[in-house]
Protein backbone atom coordinates (compact mmCIF):
# COMPACT_ATOMS: atom_id res chain seq x y z
CA UNK A 1 0.00 0.00 0.00
CA UNK A 2 1.30 3.58 -0.86
CA UNK A 3 0.43 6.05 1.62
CA UNK A 4 0.71 9.75 1.08
CA UNK A 5 0.45 12.34 4.33
CA UNK A 6 0.34 16.12 3.73
CA UNK A 7 2.07 16.82 7.40
CA UNK A 8 3.70 19.67 9.66
CA UNK A 9 4.34 20.55 13.31
CA UNK A 10 4.23 18.33 16.23
CA UNK A 11 0.26 17.10 15.67
CA UNK A 12 1.90 15.76 11.58
CA UNK A 13 4.73 14.05 13.49
CA UNK A 14 2.91 12.38 16.33
CA UNK A 15 0.05 11.47 13.37
CA UNK A 16 3.07 9.73 11.04
CA UNK A 17 4.95 8.21 14.18
CA UNK A 18 1.35 6.54 15.16
CA UNK A 19 0.59 5.25 11.33
CA UNK A 20 3.95 4.00 11.09
CA UNK A 21 3.45 1.49 14.30
CA UNK A 22 0.30 0.64 12.35
CA UNK A 23 1.52 0.21 9.03
CA UNK A 24 4.45 -1.57 10.62
CA UNK A 25 2.47 -3.95 12.43
CA UNK A 26 -0.52 -4.67 9.80
CA UNK A 27 0.48 -3.58 6.56
CA UNK A 28 3.82 -4.81 6.32
CA UNK A 29 5.60 -3.44 3.24
CA UNK A 30 3.85 -0.42 2.73
CA UNK A 31 5.16 2.87 1.66
CA UNK A 32 4.83 6.44 3.66
CA UNK A 33 5.68 9.43 2.10
CA UNK A 34 5.17 12.35 4.27
CA UNK A 35 4.83 15.94 2.04
CA UNK A 36 6.31 18.67 4.93
CA UNK A 37 5.40 22.17 5.25
CA UNK A 38 8.20 24.62 4.60
CA UNK A 39 6.59 27.89 5.26
CA UNK A 40 7.86 27.76 9.08
CA UNK A 41 11.91 27.75 7.40
CA UNK A 42 14.22 30.40 7.50
CA UNK A 43 18.03 31.73 7.45
CA UNK A 44 19.04 32.62 11.55
CA UNK A 45 22.58 33.22 11.76
CA UNK A 46 23.69 31.82 8.95
CA UNK A 47 21.87 28.88 9.42
CA UNK A 48 18.69 26.74 7.37
CA UNK A 49 16.53 26.23 10.08
CA UNK A 50 13.69 23.86 8.68
CA UNK A 51 11.23 23.20 11.83
CA UNK A 52 8.99 20.93 10.66
CA UNK A 53 11.03 19.00 8.99
CA UNK A 54 13.40 18.17 11.93
CA UNK A 55 10.18 18.22 14.27
CA UNK A 56 9.06 15.14 12.69
CA UNK A 57 12.22 13.67 11.45
CA UNK A 58 12.93 14.11 15.23
CA UNK A 59 10.07 12.59 16.38
CA UNK A 60 10.22 9.19 13.80
CA UNK A 61 13.91 9.01 14.98
CA UNK A 62 12.84 8.67 18.90
CA UNK A 63 14.59 11.62 19.67
CA UNK A 64 12.33 14.50 20.08
CA UNK A 65 12.01 15.98 23.08
CA UNK A 66 8.60 14.58 24.18
CA UNK A 67 8.34 17.39 27.51
CA UNK A 68 8.87 20.84 25.25
CA UNK A 69 7.45 19.27 22.02
CA UNK A 70 10.31 20.15 19.98
CA UNK A 71 14.12 19.91 19.66
CA UNK A 72 16.10 16.97 20.58
CA UNK A 73 15.86 15.09 24.21
CA UNK A 74 18.87 15.76 26.23
CA UNK A 75 19.60 18.79 24.76
CA UNK A 76 22.34 21.68 25.82
CA UNK A 77 21.94 25.18 24.96
CA UNK A 78 25.53 26.39 25.02
CA UNK A 79 26.06 27.73 21.86
CA UNK A 80 22.67 29.93 22.22
CA UNK A 81 23.91 31.33 25.03
CA UNK A 82 27.25 32.18 23.11
CA UNK A 83 25.28 33.63 20.20
CA UNK A 84 23.05 36.05 22.53
CA UNK A 85 26.67 36.88 24.23
CA UNK A 86 27.67 38.08 20.83
CA UNK A 87 23.84 39.43 20.35
CA UNK A 88 23.74 37.54 16.80
CA UNK A 89 20.35 35.90 16.34
CA UNK A 90 16.43 35.93 18.22
CA UNK A 91 17.67 36.02 21.77
CA UNK A 92 13.99 34.23 21.88
CA UNK A 93 14.77 31.57 19.74
CA UNK A 94 16.80 28.98 21.26
CA UNK A 95 19.18 26.80 19.58
CA UNK A 96 19.86 23.35 20.77
CA UNK A 97 23.53 22.24 20.74
CA UNK A 98 22.25 18.79 18.68
CA UNK A 99 19.98 20.68 16.89
CA UNK A 100 22.77 22.91 15.87
CA UNK A 101 24.40 20.23 13.67
CA UNK A 102 21.26 19.41 11.25
CA UNK A 103 21.47 23.13 10.83
CA UNK A 104 24.91 23.56 10.20
CA UNK A 105 24.74 19.70 7.92
CA UNK A 106 21.38 21.29 5.56
CA UNK A 107 23.20 24.24 5.42
CA UNK A 108 27.00 23.44 4.15
CA UNK A 109 24.39 20.87 1.69
CA UNK A 110 22.32 23.47 0.12
CA UNK A 111 25.48 26.00 -0.26
CA UNK A 112 26.98 23.20 -2.19
CA UNK A 113 24.20 23.75 -4.45
CA UNK A 114 22.00 20.58 -3.21
CA UNK A 115 18.21 20.56 -3.25
CA UNK A 116 16.93 21.15 0.13
CA UNK A 117 15.05 17.23 -1.37
CA UNK A 118 18.36 15.90 -1.43
CA UNK A 119 20.00 17.24 1.65
CA UNK A 120 16.87 15.95 3.46
CA UNK A 121 16.86 12.90 1.99
CA UNK A 122 20.87 12.74 2.99
CA UNK A 123 20.05 14.05 6.70
CA UNK A 124 17.00 11.84 7.30
CA UNK A 125 19.33 8.68 5.99
CA UNK A 126 20.48 8.62 9.43
CA UNK A 127 17.73 7.26 11.36
CA UNK A 128 15.43 4.65 10.82
CA UNK A 129 12.19 6.39 9.67
CA UNK A 130 10.13 4.39 8.51
CA UNK A 131 8.75 7.09 6.60
CA UNK A 132 9.98 9.14 3.69
CA UNK A 133 9.86 12.91 4.13
CA UNK A 134 9.65 15.23 1.04
CA UNK A 135 9.80 19.22 1.55
CA UNK A 136 6.56 20.47 0.02
CA UNK A 137 9.08 22.37 -2.52
CA UNK A 138 12.57 23.28 -2.82
CA UNK A 139 12.51 26.93 -3.33
CA UNK A 140 12.09 29.55 -0.47
CA UNK A 141 8.86 29.98 0.22
CA UNK A 142 8.28 31.60 4.05
CA UNK A 143 5.33 32.14 5.50
CA UNK A 144 4.75 35.99 6.85
CA UNK A 145 2.21 37.42 9.28
CA UNK A 146 0.42 41.16 8.48
CA UNK A 147 -0.23 42.63 12.09
CA UNK A 148 -0.98 45.99 12.44
CA UNK A 149 2.04 48.79 11.48
CA UNK A 150 3.92 45.82 9.17
CA UNK A 151 4.64 41.95 8.56
CA UNK A 152 6.53 39.68 10.83
CA UNK A 153 8.46 36.13 9.84
CA UNK A 154 5.87 33.58 11.15
CA UNK A 155 8.18 32.65 13.72
CA UNK A 156 8.82 35.75 14.83
CA UNK A 157 4.89 35.85 15.81
CA UNK A 158 4.24 32.28 16.47
CA UNK A 159 7.76 31.91 19.27
CA UNK A 160 8.43 35.29 20.37
CA UNK A 161 4.64 36.75 20.39
CA UNK A 162 2.74 33.41 21.29
CA UNK A 163 0.10 34.61 18.19
CA UNK A 164 -0.92 37.21 20.60
CA UNK A 165 -0.18 40.24 18.04
CA UNK A 166 -3.85 40.14 16.20
CA UNK A 167 -3.13 38.70 12.42
CA UNK A 168 -5.08 40.27 9.59
CA UNK A 169 -3.41 37.63 6.85
CA UNK A 170 -0.61 35.45 6.16
CA UNK A 171 1.14 35.91 3.31
CA UNK A 172 3.81 33.02 1.71
CA UNK A 173 6.95 35.08 0.48
CA UNK A 174 7.78 33.06 -3.25
CA UNK A 175 4.53 30.87 -3.11
CA UNK A 176 3.85 31.66 -6.74
CA UNK A 177 6.66 30.65 -8.16
CA UNK A 178 7.80 27.67 -6.40
CA UNK A 179 7.12 24.14 -7.71
CA UNK A 180 6.57 20.84 -5.99
CA UNK A 181 9.94 18.97 -5.29
CA UNK A 182 10.73 16.14 -6.86
CA UNK A 183 8.64 13.18 -5.71
CA UNK A 184 5.65 15.25 -4.66
CA UNK A 185 3.38 15.28 -7.80
CA UNK A 186 4.26 11.08 -7.90
CA UNK A 187 3.68 10.59 -4.09
CA UNK A 188 0.11 12.09 -4.52
CA UNK A 189 -0.56 10.60 -8.29
CA UNK A 190 0.83 6.99 -7.51
CA UNK A 191 -0.79 6.72 -3.84
CA UNK A 192 -3.52 4.19 -2.71
CA UNK A 193 -4.53 6.82 0.03
CA UNK A 194 -3.92 10.74 0.85
CA UNK A 195 -3.71 11.45 4.45
CA UNK A 196 -4.09 14.75 5.58
CA UNK A 197 -2.57 15.33 8.85
CA UNK A 198 -4.26 17.31 12.24
CA UNK A 199 -1.59 20.00 11.42
CA UNK A 200 -2.45 23.69 11.35
CA UNK A 201 -4.63 24.55 8.73
CA UNK A 202 -3.81 27.40 7.52
CA UNK A 203 0.07 27.51 8.07
CA UNK A 204 1.24 24.00 7.67
CA UNK A 205 -1.50 22.41 5.04
CA UNK A 206 -2.66 25.60 3.65
CA UNK A 207 1.26 26.17 2.74
CA UNK A 208 1.27 23.45 1.07
CA UNK A 209 -1.75 23.44 -1.08
CA UNK A 210 -0.61 27.24 -2.03
CA UNK A 211 2.38 25.77 -4.21
CA UNK A 212 1.17 25.19 -7.92
CA UNK A 213 0.31 21.87 -8.82
CA UNK A 214 -0.20 20.28 -5.40
CA UNK A 215 -4.05 21.34 -5.29
CA UNK A 216 -4.21 19.93 -8.83
CA UNK A 217 -2.65 16.83 -8.62
CA UNK A 218 -4.60 16.58 -5.35
CA UNK A 219 -7.95 16.76 -7.35
CA UNK A 220 -6.70 14.20 -10.41
CA UNK A 221 -5.44 11.45 -7.82
CA UNK A 222 -7.49 8.46 -7.78
CA UNK A 223 -6.72 8.15 -4.51
CA UNK A 224 -9.04 8.87 -1.53
CA UNK A 225 -8.28 11.85 0.36
CA UNK A 226 -8.91 11.86 4.18
CA UNK A 227 -8.35 14.44 6.90
CA UNK A 228 -8.15 14.50 10.55
CA UNK A 229 -9.55 17.56 12.17
CA UNK A 230 -6.99 19.39 14.35
CA UNK A 231 -9.78 20.73 16.40
CA UNK A 232 -11.01 19.11 19.22
CA UNK A 233 -14.95 20.37 20.30
CA UNK A 234 -14.13 24.09 19.89
CA UNK A 235 -10.49 23.84 21.04
CA UNK A 236 -6.97 23.41 19.04
CA UNK A 237 -5.52 20.19 20.30
CA UNK A 238 -2.05 22.27 20.34
CA UNK A 239 -0.46 25.25 19.27
CA UNK A 240 -2.45 28.46 18.22
CA UNK A 241 -4.35 27.27 15.27
CA UNK A 242 -7.22 29.32 16.83
CA UNK A 243 -5.14 32.42 15.84
CA UNK A 244 -4.89 31.61 12.19
CA UNK A 245 -8.24 30.37 11.67
CA UNK A 246 -9.62 33.74 12.80
CA UNK A 247 -7.58 35.51 10.66
CA UNK A 248 -8.43 33.87 7.90
CA UNK A 249 -12.59 34.23 8.88
CA UNK A 250 -12.88 30.55 9.73
CA UNK A 251 -14.30 29.82 13.30
CA UNK A 252 -12.11 27.42 15.44
CA UNK A 253 -14.21 24.12 14.87
CA UNK A 254 -14.15 20.72 13.16
CA UNK A 255 -17.02 21.13 10.91
CA UNK A 256 -15.95 25.03 9.99
CA UNK A 257 -12.28 23.08 9.32
CA UNK A 258 -13.85 20.86 7.13
CA UNK A 259 -15.90 23.00 5.32
CA UNK A 260 -12.85 25.34 4.60
CA UNK A 261 -11.41 22.25 2.76
CA UNK A 262 -14.42 21.76 1.06
CA UNK A 263 -15.56 18.39 -0.66
CA UNK A 264 -13.17 16.98 -3.44
CA UNK A 265 -16.73 16.48 -5.77
CA UNK A 266 -16.97 20.30 -5.31
CA UNK A 267 -13.60 21.18 -6.06
CA UNK A 268 -12.27 21.16 -2.65
CA UNK A 269 -9.75 18.88 -0.97
CA UNK A 270 -11.45 16.18 1.19
CA UNK A 271 -13.07 13.16 0.58
CA UNK A 272 -13.75 12.08 3.54
CA UNK A 273 -13.25 13.66 7.37
CA UNK A 274 -12.62 12.34 11.18
CA UNK A 275 -14.03 14.54 14.24
CA UNK A 276 -13.48 13.21 17.70
CA UNK A 277 -16.41 11.53 19.30
CA UNK A 278 -16.98 14.83 21.33
CA UNK A 279 -18.18 16.59 17.63
CA UNK A 280 -20.21 13.38 16.42
CA UNK A 281 -23.27 16.41 16.47
CA UNK A 282 -21.68 18.16 13.35
CA UNK A 283 -21.54 14.85 10.98
CA UNK A 284 -25.00 15.91 9.29
CA UNK A 285 -23.73 18.95 8.35
CA UNK A 286 -20.45 18.01 7.30
CA UNK A 287 -21.54 15.28 5.37
CA UNK A 288 -24.26 17.37 3.84
CA UNK A 289 -21.32 19.50 2.54
CA UNK A 290 -20.33 16.13 0.41
CA UNK A 291 -17.82 14.86 2.91
CA UNK A 292 -17.93 11.70 4.41
CA UNK A 293 -17.85 12.32 7.78
CA UNK A 294 -16.98 9.72 11.23
CA UNK A 295 -16.10 10.63 14.69
CA UNK A 296 -13.63 8.52 16.57
CA UNK A 297 -11.21 9.35 19.69
CA UNK A 298 -8.70 11.80 18.30
CA UNK A 299 -6.45 12.35 21.19
CA UNK A 300 -2.77 11.08 20.47
CA UNK A 301 -1.86 10.49 23.76
CA UNK A 302 0.92 7.93 23.03
CA UNK A 303 2.26 5.76 20.32
CA UNK A 304 -0.93 3.30 20.83
CA UNK A 305 -3.53 6.03 20.10
CA UNK A 306 -2.11 7.83 17.44
CA UNK A 307 -1.51 4.17 15.85
CA UNK A 308 -5.41 3.54 16.56
CA UNK A 309 -6.25 7.30 15.29
CA UNK A 310 -4.31 5.94 11.77
CA UNK A 311 -5.86 3.05 11.65
CA UNK A 312 -9.26 4.79 11.76
CA UNK A 313 -8.48 7.36 9.02
CA UNK A 314 -7.24 4.35 6.63
CA UNK A 315 -10.36 2.71 7.64
CA UNK A 316 -12.50 5.70 6.54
Amino acid sequence: MKITVLSGGVGGARFLRGLREHVRSNLPGSQINAIVNTGDDMWLTGLRIAPDLDSIMYTLAGENDETRGWGRVGETERVSGELRAYGVGWPWFTLGDLDIGTHITRSHLLREGQPLSAVTDHITARWDLGVRLVPATDQEVETHVLVEGGELHFQEWWTRHRASLPALGFVQRGVETATPAPGVLEAIAEADVVLVAPSNPVVSIGTILGIPGIRAALAATSARVVGVSPIIAGSVVRGMADACLAAIGVETSAEAVALHYGARSAGGLLDAWLVDNADAAALPTIEAAGITACAVPLWMRDPGTSARLAADALAV
